[in-house]
């Protein structure tokens, strides 16, 4: 299997709730998932991460429901070419 690049918009109640910071332990505890997450200003939450698609079905099942607090509205997942270029997942800011 191939490493691909999920491309992630999280749409509801989904900044100042530790979106982000749970969104970086969860993916760090998946095996093989690179990437980052950070705050747009609109009010949504964007994830770019990368890995084999099992792994990233996982993490994207996650972003559905977020950490406690958040109140996930929707998503928006675009599958794209992996291009290596992440050693770990980290906060964006």
């Amino acid at each position: 299997m191939g490493i691909e690049r999920a491309h992630v918009l999280v749409f509801g109640l989904v900044q100042g709730v530790f979106f982000r910071a749970t969104c970086r332990e969860t993916a760090q505890r998946i095996d093989g998932i690179t990437g980052w997450v950070r705050n747009l200003p609109d009010g949504r939450v964007e994830v770019v991460a990368e890995g084999e698609r099992e792994s990233l079905d996982i993490l994207v099942g996650w972003l559905r429901h977020g950490p406690p607090g958040a109140s996930v509205e929707g998503l928006d997942v675009t599958w794209e070419m992996a291009t290596g270029e992440f050693s770990g997942f980290e906060v964006s800011y």
